[in-house]
């Protein structure tokens, strides 16, 4: 099933090594519902090495010096998936 939201980050962290040597890395993470998206959107900004935390509500396309990580929403969890408050 085709995810009808991405929501995409900078992870600050990962760019530079590994996979993504000499190049940035993305992670995009494809969410089902509104809900979901709140979810990590809320995660990600909490984390200081996300950055630029955009919703996409169409598949971002792949770019020349980006690495990007694709993960669907139940591939998260702990701090990602926790509801807030909780």
């Amino acid at each position: 099933m085709e995810a009808k939201y991405w929501v995409r980050m900078t992870d600050k962290f990962m760019s530079g090594w590994g996979k993504a040597e000499g190049k940035t890395n993305v992670l995009v993470i494809e969410c089902d519902n509104e809900q979901q998206v709140e979810q990590i959107m809320q995660a990600a900004r909490t984390r200081s090495e996300m950055k630029r935390v955009t919703l996409c509500i169409n598949r971002p396309a792949e770019r020349r010096g980006v690495h990007v990580s694709r993960k669907h929403y139940s591939d998260m969890s702990g701090m990602w998936t926790r509801q807030p408050g909780a």
